[in-house]
């Protein structure tokens, strides 16, 4: 009896966030940013497709060595400077008996191909004599080492575990938005069952990049022209891809009270699901996810931060969904950051978090008519995740009293 106490008390505390994207690097620029019109996207390098292009990061402070920065990819290195803010922010930076024992969990995708090394392999394919010897000749001179290790989407994990000394275990996943979501599911799940203590888990993404932009123009998933909000986009909708990086510390509140962390949210939910998209199929999905929180919901002071795409039918939706949801307070966090996929469920769990510390939600520049202002103390905050082809996630927030944290420690331990 007294374990099963024990675990039915057992919470998840985020006592750590780390976040870069367009708006910047950290909780201040994300909060300040959010609170603003959403800035200009980048309508040129790649027209007609947008993107929201990573604002500039000085690597030295969070990747101290140039070596380690050099034979990183884009993407990883948002993904490690981002790792670094959240060790961070959780106090947990530099402390060896406490990295060695933290777990991880990262979600990205496959790696980044190297355009102009592409582009000279098949032009060279096309008049070479001897086409196979000229092929594997390039690719022995002309890809760094690492490189060859390109689709090993790991290496983001091991560069963390080199730079900033994270040696528990450790798990990678793919499989774009739903890699992203199970990858703060399953760290939920590790500590609310006693199986982990410490856990970093998140993800990072790059969307200025040529390979990345010709795989989902195939696929029509992708925005053209006049850059609009989320929820604005009829017709054949579709995605602003965006660059940004979102770690976050999910700890055991027994722990976190034992060394002296104060969380800035409680993680108190997180489900998936996997339907068909056929019509309707999001509708259900949201309903069926929906009823988990239901339990907990408050009765005042629940927001909807939402991972909408912009692809349709998917947005419309969940735009439809919420919409009959009670007149609650939503936020699409993609007109302001652009989409980018694996890293998109951990960024806005972040951003709920901050704003939960806040004890408010930030404002909406939504021109659709569906956001609307929240005057009453935030709450609670429902993070969704729709991903634009396949997968779908739903995680509650709530906030936690100066009562709450310190009750925690007078609380029988196992």
């Amino acid at each position: 009896m007294a374990d099963a106490a024990a675990d039915a008390a057992r919470e998840v505390w985020i006592t750590g966030v780390g976040v870069v994207s367009t708006l910047g690097e950290g909780v201040q620029a994300h909060w300040q940013g959010l609170n603003a019109p959403p800035r200009a996207a980048d309508p040129a390098t790649w027209a007609p497709f947008i993107i929201h292009p990573l604002a500039a990061l000085d690597l030295d402070k969070q990747i101290p060595k140039k070596g380690d920065q050099r034979q990183m990819e884009a993407w990883q290195r948002i993904g490690t400077y981002a790792a670094g803010l959240a060790l961070d922010s959780a106090g947990a930076k530099g402390n060896a008996e406490l990295l060695a024992r933290m777990d991880m969990i990262v979600a990205a995708g496959g790696g980044e191909r190297d355009a102009a090394v592409d582009t000279t392999i098949l032009s060279g394919l096309r008049t070479s004599e001897r086409p196979e010897a000229f092929l594997n000749e390039r690719l022995m001179n002309d890809l760094r080492p690492t490189l060859f290790l390109a689709q090993l989407s790991n290496l983001l994990a091991g560069n963390i575990s080199i730079v900033h000394g994270v040696t528990g275990s450790s798990r990678t996943f793919m499989g774009q938005e739903s890699a992203g979501v199970d990858a703060v599911r399953i760290a939920h799940a590790r500590l609310q069952a006693g199986q982990s203590e410490i856990a970093l888990v998140g993800g990072a993404y790059n969307a200025d990049q040529i390979a990345a932009l010709l795989h989902f123009a195939m696929g029509r998933c992708l925005w053209k022209g006049e850059l609009r909000p989320v929820w604005d986009r009829a017709g054949a909708g579709g995605m602003a891809l965006g660059s940004l990086g979102a770690f976050l510390v999910l700890e055991e509140s027994r722990h976190a009270a034992a060394r002296g962390a104060k969380p800035l949210a409680r993680l108190s939910t997180v489900v998936s699901s996997h339907v068909k998209r056929r019509a309707g199929a999001v509708t259900a999905a949201l309903a069926q996810m929906w009823s988990t929180i239901a339990p907990r919901r408050a009765a005042h002071g629940l927001a909807v931060i939402s991972g909408a795409t912009g692809v349709e039918p998917a947005t419309s939706e969940e735009r439809a969904f919420l919409s009959a949801q009670g007149g609650i307070a939503m936020r699409a966090t993609g007109s302001h950051l652009g989409h980018a996929l694996e890293a998109q469920f951990p960024m806005n769990i972040a951003l709920a978090a901050i704003a939960l510390e806040q004890g408010r939600l930030f404002h909406s520049f939504d021109r659709s008519g569906l956001e609307h202002a929240m005057d009453e103390p935030l709450r609670q905050v429902a993070v969704t995740s729709i991903g634009h082809w396949r997968g779908e996630g739903l995680a509650l927030l709530e906030a936690l009293d100066e009562r709450m944290i310190h009750d925690v420690p007078s609380r029988s331990r196992r």
